[in-house]
């Protein structure tokens, strides 16, 4: 009995040596090991090691010192568990390269897929490649090549990739994402694309969180209403609201008006922008500019407002009007405008200029209304009164009502003036200048009639109820005073010092903006005022 067990032993042992020879003859690299799932240290030399935790099949190779893994590869480090179906594990330089399905998990919310992984156990570093997606709650980032510095907790991709939440997709060349802090950092032609824009950019961080994007270079924001240009600030896409600085602009869709500024505080979901620092809000369309350096701008009522420095300036002529005030307004709709000024109020044009407290403008009627201490200036004449309207005629001076309290001068030679006044005057105007002056009630005058040769003959004082004046080259040309009327005439020779002033005259040459800049002069009323002094005492705006 005992030697018929022996040699059954006898023969199985022969045919499993024969089994492995030829084996090995097949391919002699080969060593074949039993299924089995090893244990191994954790840690070795004070570091981590990549630990197995599950293999079908474990090989080695002569002269190739990773461990082969195969089927069903899960392994384990310092946290974090890696699936894949097959790997070489390289424990020598704890390391390992994995093929196949690559899973990899970290804690609960962090998954990482591809289908090459390679890691490097001691600097924590994770390499995957091709199909790699990398998913962090409701976040997904798609790329082809991405390294994870678990040390760092940060991902980052050079060749192309995509980040996806439940608002935004965002695509760029580089990029990095920092799931613990909610951060991602694109570069090179970055591009964010929301349902209701989309933004164009060379670098861009975003916060997956809030969903604010910071913006950090030159940047395009198109929307279906308007285009932002920006170089720095942020944009919050769940909010639509942003904080654009360094002089950005916004652009409607259609290109005509343009909001630039410091800082533009926007609010696209209402439609308005607030600017911090020069203001510059242009219309090429219905040639307006305004600036300040404070503002509002809405783009869904076309309401518009500056103050700190404001200035309006309207460019539909040759020659712009210059407009100056505390603060200034606009309204405008497809067609229409209306300006309103309020308090040192001060406008300039080559042809007219003006000062008063407040001041509105419509252009459906072409009417300018200055109210409270209006004066307007044209040439040599000063008009005044207690209210001012301007009728324009293609952006050129038609006509103008004075009332009440009106009062036109002439400045002859800054001595004389010719001078009338009454209750209510209306001027009309040819070609930029003066031709005609009609007054009604109280009607006085004081004028300087001239020989031929430009002689003055003397000075001629009416009173009457009506009264006309014609003028031609700047001249008075005719008068005409009706029903009755008196009056007298004083030789030049004649003439007293304390003559030839009606009463409450007052030549405001001091307050005349004299150019575009004069504008923003700052002056006050003088009582009293002397207009033999005026020329020495006028300030000058500097340039």
């Amino acid at each position: 009995m005992h030697i018929a067990v022996i040699l059954c032993l006898l023969v199985i042992y022969s045919s499993a040596q024969a089994w492995v020879q030829q084996k090995n003859q097949q391919n002699p690299n080969l060593t074949v090991q039993a299924p089995k799932t090893p244990q191994q240290p954790a840690q070795k030399n004070g570091k981590k090691l990549i630990v197995i935790k599950k293999a079908s099949i474990l090989e080695q190779r002569e002269g190739f010192e990773p461990q082969i893994l195969k089927d069903s590869v899960v392994l384990l480090h310092d946290g974090i568990v890696m699936y894949c179906d097959s790997a070489y594990l390289d424990e020598a330089a704890n390391r390992f390269d994995a093929f196949g399905t690559i899973e990899v998990i970290q804690g609960d919310t962090l998954f990482l897929y591809g289908s090459y992984l390679q890691y490097e156990g001691d600097i924590q570093l994770l390499k995957v490649r091709n199909n790699v997606r990398l998913v962090n709650k409701d976040v997904t980032l798609f790329t082809d090549s991405l390294d994870y510095d678990r040390i760092g907790n940060i991902g980052y991709y050079f060749d192309g990739g995509m980040l996806v939440d439940s608002v935004n997709e965002l695509t760029s060349y580089w990029g990095q994402y920092e799931p613990a802090k909610n951060l991602a950092l694109f570069k090179d032609s970055a591009r964010l694309t929301n349902p209701k824009f989309v933004m164009y950019t060379d670098t861009l961080l975003y916060n997956t969180e809030n969903k604010i994007a910071t913006i950090l270079g030159p940047t395009r924001i198109e929307s279906d209403s308007a285009t932002i240009y920006s170089t720095k600030g942020w944009y919050n896409t769940n909010t639509e609201q942003s904080l654009l600085l360094d002089q950005s602009r916004i652009v409607n869709k259609e290109g005509y008006r343009t909001l630039t500024g410091d800082s533009i505080l926007y609010h696209k979901k209402e439609g308005y922008g607030e600017v911090f620092g020069n203001m510059h809000l242009q219309d090429t369309i219905k040639k307006i500019i305004l600036t300040g350096h404070y503002g509002l701008y809405n783009e869904l009522t076309d309401y518009a407002m500056a103050t700190d420095s404001a200035l309006a300036i309207e460019y539909s002529q040759a020659d712009s009007l210059f407009l100056h005030a505390d603060t200034l307004q606009i309204f405008t709709d497809s067609i229409y405008k209306q300006v309103k000024a309020h308090q040192g109020v001060r406008f300039f044009r080559v042809d007219v200029q003006g000062v008063c407290d407040s001041l509105q403008f419509n252009s459906r009627d072409s009417t300018l209304y200055m109210y409270k201490n209006p004066i307007l200036w044209n040439e040599n004449h000063q008009i005044l009164g207690d209210t001012i309207q301007v009728f324009f005629n293609d952006s050129t001076v038609d006509w103008s009502h004075i009332w009440p309290n009106a009062f036109a001068i002439e400045d002859k030679d800054s001595v004389h003036y010719n001078q009338v006044k009454g209750k209510d005057m209306k001027a009309y105007f040819d070609n930029k200048n003066i031709r005609h002056i009609l007054v009604s009630g109280n009607a006085e005058s004081i004028f300087y009639p001239e020989e031929e040769d430009k002689t003055m003959i003397g000075m001629n004082q009416t009173e009457s109820s009506f009264l006309s004046m014609d003028f031609k080259e700047r001249k008075i040309e005719k008068i005409k005073m009706w029903p009755k009327a008196t009056g007298k005439m004083t030789p030049l020779a004649d003439l007293k010092p304390d003559v030839g002033k009606l009463n409450n005259f007052m030549w405001y040459d001091y307050l005349r903006p004299l150019d575009r800049h004069d504008v923003f002069r700052q002056v006050q009323r003088k009582a009293g005022w002397d207009p033999n002094k005026r020329r020495s005492n006028r300030s000058m705006p500097a340039d």
